[in-house]
């Protein structure tokens, strides 16, 4: 018999940035990620989320954002800086409005249409974290 693979097991020593405006959505994606073995940190705003990167990023191994949010900064302006600053860094795009190319990201994402399903978000997650450049 074989070990089981976690989620946990494909995130060493990191954690999922979450950054969702609405309150009871940012809270139900913590929950399910964790529940799946995932350390998060959420964000109710890009701008908070920026602010975060700022003094933790070497913390972060996933960006997980929506695009559409109040405030000076959307998730779009956000997953720029964050491909920007963190080119070896995953990025996963979340919107029932708008696509990554309609909103201007620049970068390689993981994209999932909201709204999602439970396996959909996981696997694009795994997708997401598999796809990153092996950091040395």
């Amino acid at each position: 018999m074989s070990p089981v693979t976690t989620a946990s097991d494909h995130l060493p020593n990191g954690l999922i940035l979450v950054v969702e405006d609405d309150p009871l959505i940012l809270e139900f994606l913590c929950e399910i990620l964790q529940e799946e073995g995932f350390t998060v940190e959420p964000q109710i705003s890009a701008d908070a989320a920026s602010a975060y990167l700022e003094e933790h990023s070497n913390k972060v191994s996933l960006l997980l954002t929506d695009i559409t949010m109040p405030g000076k900064l959307n998730g779009a302006d956000l997953a720029n800086q964050f491909g920007d600053r963190w080119p070896n860094k995953p990025i996963m795009i979340m919107s029932g409005f708008e696509t990554p190319e309609t909103s201007g990201v620049r970068h390689h994402v993981s994209f999932i249409k909201k709204p999602w399903a439970l396996g959909q978000l996981l696997d694009c997650v795994e997708g997401a974290l598999k796809t990153a450049p092996v950091q040395r």
